[in-house]
């Protein structure tokens, strides 16, 4: 029998930390900064577009930086959307597949998120461009990021 049982000094890792359902203050997140993708840059990268082909796909990586994720908030998460769906609708469709390679698991998994978002309320032509983008974020992530999407917790 252990001599001291009330003593923590044993635990070397905090378990609690990987807690799922962790308490996270809105308020905090907020005072950290305006979550979601910054508009301002994401207007000045779209409209220098036709110049410079790369700034779009540096908009693209700069909507999904920061999604709001841990926000309650509807208002802040259907700004991100209309920000996200407005680089998305700036590609051309022979553009879309080389956007889609440049991101990693997660950033698929974070386009999917955003797409499905999207069909959930569509505008005038966004299912159409959202339907390409699937395909080609199918196409890189496969059937795993759908299921993960459809079954994630916390959404965009």
């Amino acid at each position: 029998m252990a001599a001291n049982t009330l003593s923590n000094r044993f635990r070397k890792l905090d378990i609690d930390e990987f807690d799922e359902n962790k308490f996270v203050d809105e308020q905090q997140l907020e005072e950290a900064g305006e979550p979601g993708p910054d508009e301002v840059e994401v207007d000045t990268l779209i409209r220098q577009y036709p110049f410079m082909e790369s700034n779009l796909f540096n908009a693209f990586q700069a909507v999904l930086r920061s999604p709001p994720v841990n926000m309650k908030n509807q208002v802040v998460k259907e700004r991100a959307q209309g920000i996200v769906l407005k680089v998305l609708t700036s590609f051309k469709s022979s553009e879309i597949e080389q956007a889609v390679k440049t991101l990693d698991k997660n950033g698929i998994d974070l386009l999917m998120k955003y797409i499905y978002k999207g069909f959930e309320k569509p505008t005038e032509n966004s299912s159409a461009i959202l339907l390409q983008w699937h395909e080609k974020a199918l196409a890189v992530g496969g059937v795993g990021s759908i299921v993960r999407v459809l079954t994630a917790r916390k959404t965009v």
